[in-house]
């Protein structure tokens, strides 16, 4: 049900009526729902963010509590819930490793419980609904760089299936959904991302790395360092979701992530160049599935959204560093 704000002209003209999208984003206080619930209340949207905090932090939305647009609703998404909006973003569900393997059965329950639950409430208000899958779809890749249309290398029953797998259900439970009751559904796949607002214990490497060298600790390098990974500014990536979400005709999957792939040996280089880190790199063992290579092929996205990324991996890294000194250090970063 959309919102309306009506107003009277000095002609005493008909009122003119404005429409307020009302826009859910369930795990909106995690990293990239954040990110994306700053850019919608720029747009003017009303946004309802739903998250039970399982591995986010309210600290996130603290930003946003005085805004008139935003509310914020403490609900676990493996429940059912009613709630009148035109557009739903999916994020719900640990995106990290170390967060969706500390509860692999509730990491699965997340993804296919919570898309049910999102579905249930777009078709019964007509709202339009994204669903954020991920990358890790594809597994241990064959085919590179990775295209939507390639199903992918995954092992069912290993430690990181609970959420390869719970999205690859999700992916499907859209579709299904998309097919028997003519849902509006949008499904993208992200790529690794990374950018301020990421928390300093979510065990991603990028974080990991930044902290490390801050600390002037050993980098800690999992395997031998040579595989590789396409790292996507978060700035880029919300500005992909929105798109996606207000393109009228194609439903994905689509690809959203940065082709420039490289080296975890060069991202941890270049880590410890920009802050001037004495550290060393030590390698430990790589851990069981962890792909060799990632990058997505965004023609599709090219095409479809007209959307490339902007931001270059020097420029990225060096405002995630400063955000990390200044939220987590007090070094002065800018």
């Amino acid at each position: 049900m959309k919102s309306k704000v009506t107003s009277k002209n000095e002609n005493n003209f008909s009122p003119l009526v404005v429409e307020k999208k009302r826009v859910l984003v369930t795990g909106g206080a995690g990293f990239v729902g954040s990110n994306l619930i700053r850019k919608l209340l720029a747009k003017d949207y009303r946004v309802i963010c739903l998250d039970n905090l399982f591995s986010a932090r309210a600290e996130k939305i603290e930003q946003f509590r005085d805004n008139r647009g935003f509310e914020f609703i403490r609900h676990d998404i493996t429940q059912p819930f009613e709630l009148e909006v035109d557009q739903i973003y999916n994020l719900a569900c640990p995106a990290s490793p170390l967060y969706y393997q500390k509860n692999p059965i509730y990491t699965t329950k997340t993804s296919c419980l919570g898309a049910l639950h999102v579905l249930a409430n777009a078709q019964r208000t007509g709202a339009k609904v994204l669903q954020a899958s991920t990358s890790e779809i594809y597994g241990s890749p064959q085919v590179h760089p990775q295209v939507e249309k390639y199903w992918g290398n995954v092992n069912p029953i290993g430690p990181r299936s609970c959420y390869n797998e719970g999205k690859r259900v999700a992916e499907s439970l859209f579709f299904d959904y998309y097919r028997e009751y003519g849902i509006a559904i949008k499904v993208v796949r992200i790529f690794n991302t990374y950018g301020p607002g990421m928390s300093a214990n979510d065990g991603r490497v990028i974080t990991n790395f930044i902290l490390q060298a801050l600390q002037q600790k050993d980098i800690t390098v999992y395997g031998n360092g040579e595989q590789t990974r396409s790292f996507c500014y978060i700035d880029d990536l919300t500005d992909g979701l929105i798109m996606m979400m207000e393109e009228e005709e194609y439903p994905g999957p689509i690809n959203l992530g940065n082709p420039d792939e490289r080296t975890i040996n060069s991202v941890a280089r270049t880590i410890i160049n920009l802050t001037n880190s004495p550290s060393k790199i030590r390698y430990l063992p790589l851990p069981e599935n962890d792909p060799l290579s990632r990058r997505p092929d965004i023609s599709l996205a090219e095409k479809v959204l007209k959307w490339r990324p902007k931001v270059s991996f020097a420029v990225g890294i060096k405002k995630t560093i400063d955000y990390f000194k200044k939220n987590y250090y007090g070094l002065g970063g800018e």
